[in-house]
C-alpha cells in the first residue's frame, strides 16, 4: 500500500495526514473483499525496513495502529472477518502485542474474509524464521535434515495455512515486490499501478481483478497443457 507519504505531501500536508487518508482506503479495500467474495487478503503496512524512517512518522504510524485496533476490530468481528498479524511481533511495545493478541482470539472463528495484516514484516525474515524452526527440529532429534524440502519450508512460513496468493497489487508506481511475501508470490500474478494508495477505490481494484481475469496462469505448463490441447505450445 505505497504512496501515502507522497499523496499528503502533493497537499503540503504532514506525512501522516497520508497514512490516515490511506487507513480509509484499507476500509475501501476489505469492502470490496466482501463484496466479491474474495476469501483472502494480506495488507503489508508496516515493513521490517520502516523501523528505519523518522522516529516521528514511526510513533505516529503505532499510535495511528493503535487506534485502528480499538475502532475497527468490533465491526470487523460483526461482519466475519477473521484478522491475524503476521512479522517480528517483539519490537512493538506490550500494548500493542496484547491488543494485536485480542484481535485475533475474537475473530478466530470467522470465515468470510481471511485478513492478514503484515506489520514488522519482510518475506527474508519470513523464509529465516521458518528455516530456523526446522533447525531447530533437526537439533533436537524430531526430524531428519533430508527431511527439509519445498513443502516443508512452507509449511512453517506466517501464511502456510493459506492458498499462495493469487493476486499482488501495488500502488504508488514502484516496480519492485518489496520484501513482501517472498516465497508465497512464486506464481502470483503481478499488478501495478501509479495511483497512490489513498487514491485507490473500487474501480482501481476491480481493473486489477479484470486484468487478472484476462491472464493465462500456466504455473511452468505450455499454453496447450493449460488448455487442454495436446498440440506442443511456444
Amino acid at each position: 500500500m505505497d504512496g501515502n507519504g507522497r499523496w499528503a505531501q502533493k497537499r503540503r500536508r504532514p506525512r501522516l495526514i497520508g497514512h490516515r487518508a490511506g487507513a480509509r482506503a484499507v476500509n475501501i479495500c476489505i469492502d470490496f473483499c466482501l463484496d466479491r467474495g474474495v476469501r483472502a487478503l494480506t495488507l503489508f503496512a508496516f515493513s521490517s525496513e520502516n523501523w528505519d524512517r523518522p522516529q516521528d512518522e514511526v510513533g505516529g504510524l503505532m499510535k495511528l495502529f493503535t487506534g485502528a485496533l480499538e475502532r475497527e476490530v468490533d465491526e470487523l468481528d460483526r461482519r466475519g472477518v477473521r484478522v491475524r498479524f503476521i512479522g517480528d511481533r517483539s519490537r512493538f511495545g506490550e500494548g500493542i502485542r496484547d491488543r494485536m493478541a485480542q484481535a485475533e482470539a475474537r475473530t478466530l472463528q470467522n470465515d468470510r474474509l481471511d485478513l492478514a495484516i503484515a506489520v514488522s514484516y519482510g518475506g527474508r525474515w519470513d523464509i529465516a524464521q521458518a528455516a530456523r524452526s526446522l533447525a531447530a527440529d533437526v537439533a533436537a532429534g524430531r526430524i531428519g535434515p533430508d527431511a527439509i524440502d519445498e513443502r516443508a519450508i512452507a509449511a512453517r512460513l506466517a501464511l502456510a495455512d493459506l492458498p499462495e496468493p493469487d493476486l499482488f497489487i501495488r500502488t504508488g508506481g514502484e516496480l519492485r515486490i518489496s520484501n513482501f511475501l517472498l516465497w508465497q508470490l512464486a506464481y502470483t500474478e503481478l499488478w501495478f499501478t501509479d495511483l497512490l494508495w489513498p487514491d485507490v477505490d473500487a474501480a482501481t481494484l476491480q481493473t486489477a481483478l479484470d486484468d487478472f481475469a484476462r491472464r493465462e496462469r500456466r504455473f511452468g505448463l505450455t499454453g496447450a497443457q493449460v488448455g487442454g490441447n495436446d498440440e506442443t505450445a511456444e
